[in-house]
């Protein structure tokens, strides 16, 4: 399908084709050759302005003046059935609102997760880690995508949400379906609300001590429904590009002999390999999405309302690590995976913790971990929105936690 471009080329860049999980970089160049703001399509019809260029992404994600988060006006336009709807859609959470709404719901996410104690969230990494392994370990092979990383997510987040094991496994097939942006996007958006309604249902009735009960006794005032969404947003908020920053920060450190020794000797710490990741292979890769309120002229594009405005922070650490190479380019400039502006991510410290020790905890137990695909040769999950590997296949010599010599 071709749509009207107001800033170049007829035809819209599908971010929504195959290709684009097998060579996002082309995708990107191709945005970025009709200028700082491009045209594409999330979906088959659904037609956005991509951002490419680090200071209109800033000037962008900064003027709550010109751009608002509330995607109602779009959202009346599309299909009910779209596949980027549940990823899109409004609710009344931080992510979606502006102005007092957004700052009420935003402090009350602040204060819940400040009320976790990092030793606290490192020994629910650390348990999660010894579960996984516990699974693993004898057989001396495994897939470090959804035999790890993607489980590990739903086993600290399940835990730090007041849920049990047992159900870490609906959440990450939930949020799969509904991340990816597919035929099945919309039935793992609503197997996911239906996750989420019953917990806040069983947290209204009885509390405890996690994340949920923590929100609806905040002084704010936050009515069930309105946590219900904070929740939401939340967990897959948190599931999904954790799982990601993991499993592309491991890919990295495997795909290099030299690297992953400089790490398991401790001569080079993960973080090294996690803010790499931040950096060159950001897992949200598009996303922090606007609407202007009024047509307005930015970065020479005409931008109209009702049409998303996407940031493309896959783009934007692409065109910076072409630069560092270049010479064109400081090599500590700060990349944007985090965002920017008043609805940058407010737990990074948090998100940092679980992948540094979910990565350092696995090394420690797995030593001579070892690639079965050379790097290059890896997949990636479709998807407009994720940077995300489809698996990551390893062997290493099999060894169960209970066996003598364990890390404490």
């Amino acid at each position: 399908m071709t749509t009207t471009s107001p800033v170049g080329p007829t035809r819209p860049v599908r971010l929504w084709e195959d290709g684009f999980a097998l060579d996002p970089y082309g995708y990107y160049a191709a945005l970025r050759a009709q200028g700082p703001v491009g045209w594409a399509e999330l979906a088959p019809g659904v037609p956005a302005y991509v951002v490419t260029e680090r200071r209109a992404a800033l000037e962008l994600l900064r003027d709550t003046g010109t751009f608002s988060h509330d995607p109602r006006p779009w959202e009346s336009t599309v299909a009910e059935d779209s596949p980027v709807l549940g990823m899109m859609r409004w609710r009344p959470n931080s992510l979606f609102s502006d102005g007092a709404a957004h700052v009420r719901y935003r402090a009350s996410l602040i204060d819940a997760f400040e009320r976790i104690e990092p030793h606290d969230l490192r020994a629910r990494v650390h348990r999660a880690v010894h579960v996984l392994v516990s699974r693993i370990g004898p057989r001396g092979q495994a897939d470090l995508v959804g035999e790890f990383a993607r489980p590990l997510m739903a086993l600290v987040f399940n835990s730090l949400f007041g849920l049990p094991d047992s159900q870490s496994e609906r959440l990450d097939r939930a949020l799969g379906k509904m991340m990816e942006g597919g035929s099945q996007a919309t039935e793992g958006e609503a197997e996911f609300g239906g996750y989420v309604l019953e917990l806040i249902a069983a947290k209204a009735e009885s509390r405890g001590d996690d994340l949920p009960s923590w929100l609806l006794d905040h002084p704010a005032g936050l009515s069930p429904e309105e946590v219900t969404w904070q929740v939401f947003l939340t967990l897959g908020a948190g599931h999904e590009p954790t799982a990601n920053l993991v499993s592309n920060a491991l890919s990295r450190i495997l795909g290099t002999s030299v690297y992953y020794s400089t790490l398991t000797s401790g001569a080079r710490p993960v973080m090294d390999a996690v803010v790499e990741v931040l950096h060159h292979e950001t897992p949200l890769a598009n996303y922090g999405i606007h609407y202007a309120r009024s047509p307005v002229t930015f970065h020479g594009a005409w931008i109209r309302p009702a049409i998303p405005v996407v940031v493309s922070y896959g783009a934007l650490a692409h065109f910076a690590e072409q630069e560092v190479v270049s010479g064109r380019h400081p090599k500590d400039a700060s990349h944007l995976s985090w965002s920017a502006g008043p609805h940058a991510c407010p737990v990074k410290q948090h998100t940092l913790l679980i992948a540094t020790e979910a990565i350092e905890r696995l090394t420690l137990w797995l030593p001579d971990l070892e690639p079965v695909v050379p790097r290059p040769e890896l997949t990636w999950r479709p998807g407009p929105f994720h940077r995300s590997l489809t698996s990551l296949p390893v062997r290493f010599s099999p060894r169960s936690p209970d066996q003598p010599g364990d890390p404490s």
